[in-house]
């Protein structure tokens, strides 16, 4: 389970920019090498600094992070959603990503022409929020279509999944998106079917100049507004600094990015930002053979973590033992936990913490 994220905007608002630099970054940390799945996509390791001490300790064969994926689209214009531009034709890329990254221009810059001629991010976000709307009432529209039939002839299933369908696309036609309406839980397994756009968690990344940085200014403060409403996070970003901090050594970046008042890259902004908005959490593993982190649901149970792992970990599920990262990091060993009592047998009710060292026992 790694954390995918959609990255969408207008363009030129410097969405390839903000994508490039993040992924360059990621690929410098160590032990994970970039990869690109294709020309739109990258998967970078989460940086985590409990894995160093972790492989200090065990002297692992290898060292694994979890990972971000960032999937790029085409910038959507007014009317994308009708075969204007080409951001249309690339939304259903992101139609399984678990949030999506809306980057807003919030810099002024006579050499980058903007696509409706001025800087307005409020316009810009609803100008996108439109175009998501309408991408995800034709899913809707189609679906609809494909279950009346069904329904007619009387299938139960059909039926429940038309009256979703038919809900969510009377809160679309309204003008709002997916996540604004009130679903039962009975019908939210049938909405998360649809993998609609507007259903996600939105992370908006303000894009601004160096001399913006690090609070951004009054556009910045209209989109926090915005993400206030809409109970989201927003993140301040430099396209141009990233870029640069990608091409530095992790002591160099420290250096630069505090001439901008910052204590880390944008990377690691969006990670955190991205964590708290999807209530995800990190657990280890810990031995001779590997170190690794693993990306569970925060309030997820040790049976649930240890399906992450694998879906036999779960089915055959003992017990979770388990040491608190920061117990290890300060014994130094994993006999000195023990010895101080800090090592726990934990059942299937254990709730899994951020930072837990946990071995699972399990039956095959």
């Amino acid at each position: 389970m790694s954390l995918r994220i959609g990255i969408v905007g207008l363009p030129n608002v410097g969405k390839s920019t903000v994508f490039n630099a993040l992924t360059k970054a990621g690929a410098q940390v160590a032990n994970y090498p970039f990869c690109t799945i294709d020309p739109n996509v990258g998967v970078v390791p989460i940086p985590d600094i409990r894995l160093e001490k972790l492989a200090e300790i065990y002297k692992p064969e290898k060292v694994t992070p979890t990972t971000v994926e960032f999937v790029d689209i085409a910038g959507l214009v007014k009317g994308a959603s009708t075969g204007e531009g080409l951001g249309n034709q690339f939304l259903g890329n992101i139609k399984e990503v678990d949030a999506i990254l809306h980057v807003v221009r919030c810099f002024e810059d006579s050499d980058v022409v903007h696509v409706s001629g001025s800087i307005d991010p409020i316009r810009d976000i609803e100008v996108v929020q439109i175009e998501l709307c309408l991408k995800d009432l034709e899913t809707v529209t189609n679906r609809i279509r494909k279950l009346e039939k069904n329904a007619k002839s009387g299938d139960k299933e059909a039926k429940l999944g038309l009256a979703v369908a038919q809900k969510a696309s009377a809160v679309l036609e309204s003008g709002a998106p997916i996540k604004k309406g009130e679903w039962t839980k009975e019908e939210l397994p049938l909405l998360r079917e649809l993998q609609l756009l507007t259903s996600k968690p939105v992370l908006y990344a303000a894009n601004v100049n160096e001399s913006q940085l690090p609070s951004g200014g009054s556009m910045v403060d209209r989109v926090r507004e915005i993400a206030k409403k809409e109970h989201s996070e927003v993140v301040v970003i430099c396209g141009k600094v990233e870029a640069e901090v990608a091409e530095l050594s992790d002591e160099e970046a420290k250096d630069y990015l505090k001439e901008f008042g910052l204590k880390e890259s944008g990377l690691n902004q969006l990670i955190r930002a991205g964590y708290q908005l999807l209530g995800l959490i990190t657990f280890l593993t810990a031995g001779e053979k590997e170190v690794r982190a693993w990306t569970v649901s925060r309030g997820a149970a040790a049976p649930q973590a240890a399906g992450v792992i694998h879906s036999d970990f779960e089915r055959g599920f003992i017990r979770a033992e388990v040491m608190r990262y920061e117990d290890l990091a300060k014994c130094g060993s994993q006999q000195a936990v023990k010895e101080k009592g800090l090592y726990r047998l934990e059942g299937k009710e254990y709730v899994v913490q951020d930072g837990d060292v946990i071995y699972f026992r399990f039956n095959v």
